[in-house]
């Protein structure tokens, strides 16, 4: 098995990628979407990440659907805190937290296969507002549905790393405090989750 990850600005273009991952064939069991909770305005209360827990049921709002989207929840990962997702890589990210020295999704992340650096800026984007998308598929099938995830305009992990470094950024901190996006960005977010609903 070989976990094919790609990170996108939009829940929207999260949610197309997830939906032409399952019509290809791979099971709901092996996909996972981690996304910043202010896709959705119904957790605005939750900042503190023991108020978020497994299965708190808002697929209706984020994922709205059947397949592996409706069984969307919103759940506390190191590093991260409260947010929206669903999946293997999530459940891995929680139970990592106790082990993992880089923290939780970071630590998942490269025990999956993502390379370090790409982990860091992975975790780094969905803090920032993206959507990370993660598939296990066979190793005969990894090239094909990387093409297919590639088609929904995920980052580029390297250009977007080379972004935030220009801003100070070295790696992700799971101890720094929560990234707190503007009310712009939030905005932003929630008008293309609703466009794309």
């Amino acid at each position: 098995m070989k976990t094919v990850s790609r990170v996108y600005d939009t829940y929207s273009q999260a949610r197309d990628a997830v939906a032409a991952v399952e019509k290809a064939g791979v099971p709901a069991s092996e996909i996972s979407l981690i996304a910043n909770k202010h896709v959705s305005d119904r957790h605005d209360e939750v900042t503190d990440v023991s108020k978020a827990g497994a299965g708190a049921g808002i697929g209706g709002v984020v994922g709205g659907g059947a397949g592996l989207l409706a069984g969307l929840g919103l759940l506390a990962i190191p590093g991260l805190g409260p947010v929206v997702a669903v999946g293997w890589l999530a459940s891995l990210a929680v139970g990592a937290a106790a082990g993992a020295a880089t923290g939780g999704l970071v630590g998942a992340l490269v025990s999956a296969g993502t390379s370090d650096d790409h982990a860091h800026v992975y975790s780094e984007s969905i803090r920032r507002g993206g959507t990370l998308v993660s598939a296990r598929v066979d190793d005969a099938a990894a090239d094909r549905i990387q093409s297919l995830l590639d088609t929904y305009k995920p980052i580029d992990p390297v250009e977007r790393g080379a972004a935030y470094r220009k801003e100070g950024w070295k790696s992700f901190d799971p101890a720094a405090p929560a990234y707190e996006p503007s009310q712009a960005e939030i905005e932003r977010m929630r008008r293309e989750h609703d466009i794309a609903a």
